[in-house]
């Protein structure tokens, strides 16, 4: 039997560049950017080579993220909800928003 599916809102599968800051300094091994492999209105989901991520783990999220910063570019603070062990040593992180920090007016 499969677990209900918890999600309010649809996924698109999408490559979008992104950036990660940590909240908590002791958790400086997890700052990256990185691509989601795909997106909600409620979080992302992306796969990393790091295993310094953890459920519970509250996160700065920058989606899109451009160098220079862009005006489409959104940060949000995020908790991990899920982190799967893949077969080839990558890990996917679930995270989902909690608040977008700053937002534009």
């Amino acid at each position: 039997m499969t677990s209900p599916d918890k999600r309010r809102s649809r996924r698109i599968r999408i490559g979008q560049p992104l950036k990660i800051r940590v909240s908590d300094p002791k958790d400086a091994g997890a700052e990256e950017t990185n691509v989601t492999k795909n997106v909600s209105r409620e979080g992302i989901y992306f796969v990393s080579p790091r295993s310094a991520y953890y459920e519970g783990m509250r996160i700065y999220v920058t989606v899109p993220h451009h160098e220079p910063r862009d005006k489409q570019d959104r940060e949000y603070l995020g908790q991990v909800v899920r982190v799967e062990n893949h077969d080839d040593g990558q890990y996917g992180i679930a995270v989902q928003f909690l608040t977008e920090v700053n937002p534009s007016k």
